[in-house]
């Protein structure tokens, strides 16, 4: 890692990301697009069916097969962190490879705002997507968006982050990580690097969504097993490097004894290591770390000895979008909710299995 204390972070094109650690004024900074997706492709680890599962036949819609099909993909977050340009680059080189032509791939940004999300999944529409894949910015908000979609019989596939609609009705099916249970494997990463005891501070991600809320309550279920961990204080850092960095200033000044941080993605993670280096601490020691993602940057910080563990999210859902919808379009019938298995880094393999990191 490199110890440059730049202004400005930068961005390199090369298989090899640097990240400069010092100020945070800028969250463009990630890995290139051509290093994102050396990793594996996100695999289903388990599958709810929901009865005998959504057909073509259930729902009546056309068949339309993603190989000749206009193909919609609404991103709801700006890509200046890891996990959305990893996640939008898998979308686009699995198109690639199945030989869908760029410009019936569509894709839309929708810089973390609802309403426009809402708008550009209608605009996509409008454009002729006969297939969608939706990455949510909210569990709630977008039926507007799934009604347009209903009312032209267009499948739509939610990436990532849950909704509160009607699978097979509302939209397909949702793929995804178990939230709830990685929040649980950090809490073990925790209470492992921490011996069990100490006092720690939560770092939350943006409300309005299930990744939040199920983070937290798996971090906090299982955490409570452990009565020699105390949480002394959370705070949203809403899934923002510099964000993190902030709450993680703030919250050194009013518990200045703290020992330990549950980071709810990478992003607030680094943060937390930029304010900590600041304060004087030494990250990965005085303040043991633990983190959800993956991104490259956090698993070369646990190699560099300044950070513990990080539980995989694997935004790599290109492969699996593909094949679910391939299957509906086969008359087979698509599971409400498909599970995607996540790995773990820590300071035994983190040095080892950072090739695999976003």
């Amino acid at each position: 890692m490199s110890p440059s204390r730049s202004a400005l972070f930068l961005l390199v094109t090369g298989a090899t990301v640097t990240l400069a650690l010092g100020a945070c004024t800028s969250r463009e900074a990630g890995p290139s697009t051509s290093s994102t997706n050396n990793g594996p492709a996100a695999s289903a680890a388990s599958s709810a069916p929901g009865g005998t599962g959504c057909s073509r036949t259930q729902t009546g819609y056309p068949q339309v097969d993603p190989k000749t099909a206009i193909v919609g993909f609404s991103q709801s977050e700006k890509e200046a962190n890891p996990f959305r340009i990893a996640e939008t680059q898998s979308i686009r080189d699995e198109a690639g490879k199945l030989g869908i032509p760029a410009d019936k791939l569509l894709v839309t940004n929708a810089q973390s705002d609802l309403n426009k999300q809402i708008s550009d999944i209608k605009s996509l529409l409008d454009r002729g997507a006969q297939l969608l894949v939706v990455a949510p910015l909210n569990s709630d908000g977008l039926q507007p968006a799934f009604d347009a979609a209903k009312a032209k019989k267009v499948p739509v596939v939610t990436i990532d982050r849950k909704v509160n609609s009607a699978p097979c009705t509302d939209y397909l099916t949702f793929i995804g990580s178990n939230f709830v249970e990685q929040g649980k494997r950090a809490a073990d990463e925790l209470v492992r690097v921490t011996g069990g005891k100490g006092k720690v501070a939560i770092l939350l991600g943006s409300s309005g969504n299930n990744v939040t809320t199920d983070r937290t309550q798996g971090f906090k279920d299982q955490l409570a097993k452990t009565p020699g961990l105390s949480i002394v204080a959370e705070q949203t850092g809403e899934f923002d490097r510099s964000k993190g960095q902030t709450v993680t200033e703030q919250l050194i000044q009013s518990h200045p004894d703290i020992t330990a941080v549950y980071a709810e993605n990478d992003e607030m993670g680094i943060g937390a290591v930029n304010a900590l280096k600041t304060a004087g601490k030494n990250p990965g020691k005085d303040v043991k770390i633990v983190s959800v993602d993956g991104t490259r940057n956090a698993v070369q910080l646990i190699a560099d000895g300044s950070y513990n563990a990080v539980i995989e999210s694997n935004p790599r859902f290109g492969q699996l979008v593909f094949k679910t919808l391939q299957d509906f379009a086969s008359g087979q019938p698509i599971p409400s909710t498909v599970v995607i298995s996540d790995d773990q880094y820590d300071e035994t393999n983190a040095a080892q299995k950072v090739g695999n990191a976003y």
